[in-house]
């Protein structure tokens, strides 16, 4: 599994011209199920993600997590996170996840996000999204198990 983490004050996903999912303070999280990746792959990022000290305390330091600052989560579905593009112009997507397994494998991601004790939001699996973000600082963060 793979995800991209940004630190946001808000973020939003549109499709079909209409805003499915938003959010306020926390963090937009673009996630890549890859083969091999399994239910526990996804439990274990979200219990290391609600965890990492990525926000800033009253010093200005990172030190709290999400749950610190009930900040909120954006789930997107990013199969393109699993591009190679070493050989030649035009990437490829073979180390992705079927989808009809990975649709399952986010949905079980953003369900244990939540039982970490965080809000979450998803975007649609497989459409044509538009994704807006502010992002706050920039924080980005990759991840990967």
């Amino acid at each position: 599994m793979r995800a991209v983490l940004q630190r946001v004050s808000n973020a939003s996903v549109e499709v079909e011209d209409q805003v499915v999912a938003s959010i306020g303070s926390g963090l937009l999280i673009l996630a890549g199920m890859g083969h091999g990746d399994s239910s526990e792959t996804a439990a274990a990022m979200a219990h290391k993600i609600a965890r990492l000290r990525i926000f800033a305390d009253t010093a200005g330091k990172m030190n709290l997590s999400v749950l610190d600052i009930a900040g909120e989560i954006l789930v997107v579905s990013q199969f393109t996170l699993f591009a190679d593009a070493r050989r030649g112009n035009r990437p490829s997507f073979t180390d992705a996840m079927e989808p009809g397994a990975a649709s399952l494998l986010v949905e079980h991601f953003a369900e244990a996000l939540s039982r970490e004790g965080l809000k979450v939001s998803q975007g649609v699996f497989g459409a044509d999204m538009k994704v807006r973000l502010l992002n706050d600082g920039p924080v980005t963060i990759q991840l990967e198990n």
